[in-house]
């Protein structure tokens, strides 16, 4: 079996895909949507188990946990569209779960294929913090009790798609961000140079500073437009805007020590992307050290 951990992860993740293929191809019979409203439950702890079994069989070396995440992802994401596609009236929040699922998945993906060493298992991003955790959990709380009372506006509809539309802008922003950053993205702050660091100031780079956090700050806000989440909305958006500010002016403080005067102009020229947020300015042009 391959080794290499993004093949590993994107083999698990079609693993945890199967049952969408299975369904669409009529294999397992009936249609989907009396599969999804008489049968889901057990057909999807079924697949999941089957599928995770699998996963085991085959990984049973220092691989699976790598494996056993990209698998459990693909489950979400397959449990995502299965929602999304049937008659519920909660069908938004099956694409929440599908960007949710996605985000996660591709962020160990991406940094396996462009950036593999700072590859680590915590790349999934899965254990982010607490705080992260907290606002996930709210956010369902808050979808839940609003669908289940029946306030206005929470039917899913142009709200929702717009919602979307803002979540995968974010994820693709990120996305290229990592791709065109490549071995010089990091999920950390670095607070010390490595001897191949290089300043990108190409491509998505050209027209805003950090186009990750950018990425990451939409994606955010646009799931919570997605599930016509008011509170949550407020909640995210402040509490995002806080923690890139914070975030980038940490960072322009390492990048300033590392690039002098290179980044200096660089913040001249281009800005942070985020509103309000200028980053770490400095009045005068740091000396380049000899």
């Amino acid at each position: 079996m391959p080794d290499n951990p993004a093949k590993v992860s994107l083999l698990n993740f079609s693993v945890g895909l199967s049952v969408v293929f299975l369904y669409k191809t009529g294999l397992l019979g009936g249609t989907l949507n009396s599969y999804i409203t008489d049968y889901w439950i057990i057909s999807f702890c079924l697949q999941t188990c089957l599928a995770v079994s699998f996963t085991r069989f085959l990984f049973c070396d220092k691989s699976f946990p790598n494996a056993i995440r990209a698998c459990a992802l693909g489950c979400t994401f397959t449990l995502g569209w299965l929602i999304s596609n049937s008659d519920v009236s909660f069908y938004c929040f099956g694409w929440y779960i599908c960007c949710l699922a996605f985000f996660h998945w591709s962020e160990y993906f991406c940094t396996a294929l462009f950036n593999p060493k700072s590859l680590i298992l915590e790349s999934y991003l899965l254990n982010h913090s607490r705080e992260y955790h907290i606002a996930a959990v709210a956010s369902w709380l808050e979808f839940s009790i609003e669908w289940m009372l029946g306030v206005p506006g929470c039917n899913c509809g142009w709200i929702s798609a717009l919602g979307l539309l803002i979540t995968l802008t974010g994820e693709t922003l990120r996305k290229l961000a990592m791709i065109t950053a490549s071995s010089n993205f990091n999920h950390y702050v670095q607070h010390v140079k490595r001897s191949d660091h290089e300043l990108v100031t190409s491509g998505i780079y050209g027209y805003m500073r950090h186009p990750s956090y950018v990425g990451w700050f939409l994606w955010s806000v646009g799931t919570q437009v997605m599930l016509c989440n008011p509170i949550c909305l407020v909640a995210y958006t402040y509490v995002s805007w806080r923690f890139f500010k914070h975030r980038i002016e940490t960072e322009e403080i390492a990048l300033l020590n590392f690039f002098g005067n290179e980044y200096v102009e660089y913040q001249k020229n281009v800005p942070t992307g985020l509103p309000l947020i200028k980053g770490w300015i400095i009045d005068k042009v740091i000396s380049d050290v000899d």
